[in-house]
């Protein structure tokens, strides 16, 4: 997977030099290959003219000339006269000459934060096909590729700007160019904007400030470019449809920890990222891109720690909750000939959930599962007011990770069941979901990956459009090709 490490070409060529800045006695080829760096940073205006000129010095440059001045040839040895001791030629240690030269390439790189921004994202096109549907039509609220009408579709456009600003400041920064705005159209929208300010030297304890993902669920906080099964399962989605809101929160990691999360992702390994072994926070509550409703917070904790068994397999335990209230969108449906709109507190009602999480990550074998419980929202039989029910659901996922020759192959399994409400939909209409998945995600290259996915539903209520009504039985097909960029 391309993936920037938020430096940008500039400080890798500047890296570059650091390492390689020869000492005195160093051929003469080396500093030429250094310099004509130098001149490619200078013409990029990455460093200006003064600043070129200054590391050229730093090391051992002269004059206007692109090249270093060769070393005068040694002079003819002279024997010392008897019982005189030559005194030693003291020459700079290459640590010496590196550090010099680091100093300058920090003095010259001093304020601009801009340098240290990275670029990349992801697109995913879909196509989706269902068949042998039983009930009312298929729909997936969290996959629009789901639809009778629809063909060819791009599912996920994303951009992120990324970095560390300063050593305490680092920036994300996410765009989507093909998000849905509830309507049939799409837009380019917000995803994530927000701030990690690091309290100490090592970032072991840092506060997350702005739009993020709520840290709640494995498979929430697992990024969707990394996840195999396309969508995310109901029952952990549903507590936070769009994975974001705005809020606060404090993380703790240790250094050594905060590493394998990020090995756990760049080495293929399905992880979801760095959200901090302990969390604390609060956050609105209505969801992304939504003002709040009622003026109280969602307040939210989670632990989540991942360890080694052996020398190979690592595991990852977690627990989170979070408790709030909700306020629920709603709108007039007929019932029996009459309009009739939901009533419902005007303060909201409980939104309280409980979820646990194990994952094995695939050495070559490897599991997710996870399950919550709480109460949410939810309509009445009557479809006359909003009420407070139970909920419970989750999912259990299988998968094998090859690398070969030819590739990557991520075969994967998974049965997800859901009994709760879609709190996030008009009236917080009861749902139930009782599905298996079965699919294989191919990246013959790191930037192209390849998914098809069949999902037999058992179970499913269509919760966008009035009447909600079951459909109890339906097959659907999906391939999916992503570029990584």
């Amino acid at each position: 997977m391309l993936i920037s490490r938020r430096v940008s070409c500039s400080a890798l060529l500047l890296a570059a030099f650091v390492l390689l800045v020869p000492p005195a006695a160093t051929a003469q080829p080396s500093n030429d290959v250094l310099l004509k760096l130098l001149q490619i940073l200078r013409d990029k205006g990455s460093i200006s003219a003064a600043e070129y000129d200054e590391l050229r010095l730093a090391a051992g440059a002269s004059g206007s000339e692109p090249r270093l001045a060769a070393a005068p040839p040694p002079a003819p040895a002279v024997p010392p006269a008897p019982d005189v001791a030559l005194a030693p030629v003291a020459t700079p240690a290459p640590a010496l000459l590196q550090k010099a030269a680091g100093d300058e390439i920090k003095r010259a790189l001093a304020g601009k934060w801009y340098e240290r921004i990275g670029f990349r994202g992801y697109t995913q096109f879909r196509l989706t096909n269902t068949y042998g549907v039983v009930g009312a039509p298929l729909e997936v609220p969290s996959d629009r590729s789901v639809n009778e009408n629809e063909t060819f579709m791009i599912r996920r456009g994303r951009f992120i700007f990324s970095g560390d600003v300063s050593d305490h400041f680092f920036l994300y920064a996410q765009s989507d160019f093909n998000a849905s705005t509830g309507a049939p159209d799409f837009s380019l929208q917000m995803r994530d904007l927000y701030a990690d300010i690091a309290l100490d030297k090592d970032k072991t304890f840092r506060l997350r400030l702005g739009q993020s993902k709520v840290p709640f669920g494995f498979v929430n906080m697992q990024s969707s470019q990394n996840r195999a099964p396309i969508e995310r399962p109901d029952a952990l989605n549903s507590a936070v449809e769009g994975e974001r809101d705005l809020g606060a929160y404090a993380m703790w990691a240790p250094a050594r920890t905060r590493k394998l999360f990020r090995d756990l992702v760049n080495n293929g390994l399905k992880g979801s990222g760095d959200y901090g072994v302990v969390t604390v926070g609060a956050y609105s509550g209505q969801g992304l891109n939504r003002s709040d409703q009622n003026g109280s917070l969602h307040w939210l904790g989670r632990v989540s720690y991942p360890f080694t068994l052996g020398h190979r397999q690592i595991v990852e335990l977690g627990v989170q909750a979070y408790t709030g209230r909700f306020v629920v969108p709603t709108q007039a449906n007929t019932v029996n000939g009459v309009a009739v709109t939901p009533s419902r507190p005007a303060e909201g009602q409980a939104d309280d959930r409980v979820a646990v999480t194990a994952v094995l990550y695939p050495q070559p074998f490897g599991f997710e599962a996870e399950w919550n419980w709480g109460t949410s929202p939810r309509l009445s039989d009557d479809a006359r007011r909003v009420e407070t029910a139970t909920i419970n659901g989750g999912y259990v996922q299988l998968h094998y990770r090859h690398v070969g020759a030819l590739g990557t192959l991520f075969p994967f399994t998974r049965w997800q069941y859901f009994d709760g409400a879609r709190k996030f939909a008009r009236n917080a209409p009861a749902t139930r979901v009782n599905e298996f998945d079965l699919g294989l995600e191919f990246a013959r290259w790191t930037e192209i990956e390849v998914t098809a996915m069949y999902t037999h539903t058992l179970d499913r209520m269509r919760t966008g459009t009035w009447p909600f009504l079951p459909t109890t039985r339906g097959n659907r097909v999906a391939v999916q090709v992503q570029w990584n960029y």
